[in-house]
């Protein structure tokens, strides 16, 4: 089972591609859910140097930035090396 950890959001790096897909509305609607239950699902990771790069979760990503926070729960996924 992959561990849940906090992470500061100044370290999630977003990729462009990601980037593109993004709706305010759907982050907005998070945003409120995430303040009256707590965020359910954390996002997904992956370590890239010293930051990270989002691999899942974009919407929960800018709505805890949308809220002021800080930090962010998230799964830290290892890349897989070929």
């Amino acid at each position: 089972m992959l561990e849940k950890t906090s992470i500061p959001l100044a370290l999630v790096h977003v990729p462009v591609k990601r980037r593109q897909s993004f709706d305010a509305a759907k982050a907005a609607a998070l945003a409120e859910s995430i303040l009256e239950e707590g965020m359910r699902v954390p996002i997904r990771v992956r370590p890239d140097g010293d930051r990270f790069v989002l691999v899942e979760g974009l919407h929960r990503l800018e709505a805890c930035r949308s809220l002021g926070e800080e930090t962010i729960v998230c799964v830290v996924a290892q890349a897989r090396v070929r």
